[in-house]
């Protein structure tokens, strides 16, 4: 019983010491293409803890018109750390894993870096670049990209 009360305060107390935020982050794919196939929407919901945040993103990998089965949309787990900051400004580092519905590469992985600014308790914009790294049984590719992310924090930290 000791055990389970101690869980249970634990888990309150970080919900406690929290921020949760949700972010539209649209970003443009690097490779050769039209704007449909390089655009890639996102949003993300999550919480963070000062330096440390972790957010469940859904997205799509492009926004063209699919002939057969859709192998666009995805879902990631993105851990995000402010790796320095300086005033208003934080230099961020995101590593995540994701699953691709549909796809021959399924699999994908992130590594993305980007300067935010967070001009007070309730906005964040961040500029990022990174790479997707897709993964399957029979092949694999990678695929970088550059974007602009707006956070709006639901309850700002006092």
């Amino acid at each position: 019983m000791k055990k389970l009360l101690t869980i249970i305060l634990v888990l309150v107390s970080i919900s406690c010491y929290s921020q949760p935020y949700v972010s539209f982050s649209p970003s443009l794919f690097t490779n050769a293409g039209n704007l449909k196939q390089r655009f890639s929407p996102t949003i993300e919901v999550g919480k963070q803890w000062d330096a440390f945040s972790l957010g469940f993103d859904v997205g799509r990998l492009n926004v063209t018109k699919q002939k057969s089965i859709d192998t666009t949309y995805y879902f990631e787990v993105r851990p995000n750390l402010n790796v320095f900051q300086q005033g208003l400004f934080t230099n961020t580092l995101t590593i995540g894993v994701g699953y691709i519905f549909n796809a021959s590469e399924n699999i994908m992985t992130e590594l993305t870096t980007g300067i935010e600014y967070t001009p007070n308790k309730r906005w964040s914009y961040n500029i990022f670049v990174g790479t997707y790294y897709n993964s399957g049984p029979n092949s694999a590719s990678n695929n970088n990209f550059f974007g602009l992310s707006i956070m709006y924090y639901l309850k700002p930290l006092k």
